[in-house]
């Protein structure tokens, strides 16, 4: 007998430790619950990952599973907050309370009803859960029922039913603390009548712990009465492995009634559905207890007449059983959103890694790129002061031969004893070179004061060659003198050219023309002599002429290029020999 009781015993403990829940709908439930986990997982739907989590949390709670119910709450309530998704924060939340709470984990709890006030997503959730913090901490059983009684108005105004018989129960605990009887067995009974029309599981527990509450005050009767009408409820007699624990628990109160002969009748009843419907943990407990029922009474042939009959049915008693299939499914699906999550932070481990070295590539080139935005605009600002220091330089030089020449003007008008003369060129020439000092500084000069200084040095050249040429300077009216804008004595080595290189050769006076005209928006400058023109004039050139560059030319060409690069001007000169008549003809032009 005893070595029939080990392994049955030892077979049964095997398949118990597999359990993790009786109930065929929560395999399903969360089976279907793992398949929308993945879907979300995969399309990086983190909400509905989240729902999933909640809706398996939930499943587990609603099945007595509240150690599993808080593990999954805690996860969908990681990611609501995430997501600052209040109306959901507040649900899973007072969720994860109410499974703590169901463990006996008062601080834990407490702290999530606290945060499901905070979120105050409504001002009836808030009240709801301040209510239910007041109740886990007050210090005495009054406050605790002050605070129950608001959770049940406000559960009868909003015909929240779960909720309502839940207060219901805690006030019966409150009742049963303050031994007063009548009101707990009326509480209790409250609670039963709400939650068996939308909450069986809630009801089951409420029931057990009304005939609990019988048994306590051995008062056997009712506690038979109470487990008797639960037997006849829809939602216990369509299931069949919850009808055996309910017939089982019944036992259990003849038990304690000491009527062993009507317990073994119920046990005996619950064995026979149980070996029907393929209960076998169920059929497991039922023996057991017979067992120790006959093991009371000295009836050892009973006990090993038992045994032997759960032996022999037991092979085709396991193969009916769908709760140890369910549990093994569970187990699975378990270790499946395990795996789940293991790569998925695998994925979020590699994106973020990625991600750090995109942004540090990224912030590299950032770098790097200002750095050559940096470098670049340090050089155009060196190159910038470099051509404004080299059109500075050039500014400040005067033609050699200009002064040269005019010296020698002045030496010769001494030595021909003609002081007048020689005073009124040096005056010229000195308030010439003033003027060419002073506009030193600028790339620009006003254009009257461009008009006068050209006035002055044509001045000068005539005194000098007053019988090779006249000249005549011709404005266009439109232009205006004093706003205008020009670069100083840049056309002046042209009209030095005009006079030393063509007009001065001529066996006959010459005339030289200047011209200032405004076409659109641009200023046209015009030069033009009827000296012996350009080809000629190279001829004319001697060997040291010919080697030597002309300075006052070039310095002017590389004005205009300094110009252009630095005021975009676009300063265009054009020199040409004139065709029908001797000459040269000078068109200089810019934007104003």
């Amino acid at each position: 007998m005893k070595i029939f009781q080990f392994f049955a015993l030892l077979f049964l403990i095997c398949f118990g430790n597999e359990a993790y829940s009786q109930t065929t709908n929560v395999a399903q439930e969360v089976v279907t619950q793992t398949k929308k986990l993945k879907k979300a997982v995969d399309n990086k739907d983190i909400s509905a990952e989240a729902d999933s989590y909640y809706n398996i949390g939930d499943s587990f709670f609603n099945n007595g599973n509240f150690a599993k119910s808080e593990e999954y709450f805690i996860k969908s309530k990681n990611i609501y907050e995430k997501l600052n998704d209040r109306s959901n924060i507040e649900k899973v939340t007072r969720k994860l309370a109410q499974s703590q709470e169901k463990q006996n984990k008062i601080t834990p709890a407490i702290s999530n009803y606290n945060r499901a006030a905070e979120v105050n997503y409504s001002s009836k959730s808030k009240a709801v859960n301040s209510n239910d913090v007041a109740r886990l901490s007050a210090p005495s059983q009054d406050m605790k029922a002050e605070a129950i009684q608001s959770n049940i108005d406000i559960s009868q105004k909003e015909n929240e039913k779960e909720d309502l018989a839940a207060s219901y129960s805690q006030m019966a605990d409150v009742n049963i603390q303050q031994k007063d009887i009548p009101k707990a067995e009326e509480n209790l009974n409250n609670a039963y009548q709400v939650s068996k029309k939308g909450t069986p599981q809630q009801a089951l527990e409420i029931n057990q712990k009304l005939t609990n509450f019988y048994v306590g005050n051995k008062n056997f009767e009712k506690a038979i009465e109470a487990k008797k009408k639960v037997l006849k409820e829809d939602f216990v007699k369509d299931n069949s492995q919850e009808k055996v624990n309910q017939i089982q628990e019944l036992a259990d109160i003849y038990i304690k009634k000491d009527d062993a002969e009507e317990a073994i009748k119920l046990l005996k009843n619950a064995y026979e559905i149980a070996l029907e419907k393929g209960h076998t943990l169920e059929a497991q407990k039922s023996v057991k207890r017979l067992d120790s029922l006959y093991n009371t009474s000295n009836n050892t042939n009973a006990s090993v007449q038992l045994y032997r009959d759960f032996l022999g049915k037991l092979p085709n008693l396991v193969s009916k059983d769908r709760s140890l299939v369910d549990n093994k499914v569970l187990e699975d699906t378990e270790q499946r959103i395990s795996q789940l999550e293991k790569e998925r932070e695998l994925k979020d481990e590699l994106i973020r890694k990625k991600n750090v070295f995109n942004y540090s590539l990224i912030g590299v080139l950032i770098v790097l790129t200002v750095l050559i935005v940096f470098i670049f605009r340090t050089l155009k600002k060196v190159q910038i002061k470099n051509k404004k220091i080299a059109l500075q330089s050039l500014r400040r030089e005067m033609n050699p031969h200009f002064i040269f020449n005019s010296l020698n003007s002045v030496n010769h008008f001494i030595a021909t004893n003609n002081e007048l003369e020689a005073n009124q060129y040096l005056t010229k020439f000195s308030k010439l070179m003033r003027g060419v000092m002073e506009n030193s500084t600028e790339d620009f000069i006003p254009f009257q004061q461009e008009l006068d200084l050209l006035q002055n040095y044509l001045a000068l050249e005539k005194t000098r060659f007053s019988d090779k040429f006249d000249y005549e300077i011709e404005f266009d009216e439109n232009l205006n003198t004093h706003s205008l804008q020009v670069p100083g004595m840049l056309v002046q080595p042209f009209l030095e050219n005009a006079i030393w290189h063509g007009l001065r050769y001529r066996t006959t006076k010459g005339f030289l023309k200047l011209s200032f005209e405004k076409d659109d928006q641009n200023l046209k400058i015009s030069i033009e002599d009827n000296g012996i023109g350009i080809e000629e004039s190279k001829k004319q050139k001697t060997e040291h002429q010919k080697n030597r560059e002309g300075r006052g030319m070039k310095n002017t060409l590389e004005r205009i290029t300094l110009l252009n690069d630095l005021y975009n001007r676009d300063i265009q000169c054009k020199i040409i020999d004139k065709k029908n008549e001797p000459g040269v003809l000078v068109e200089v032009s810019y934007k104003l």
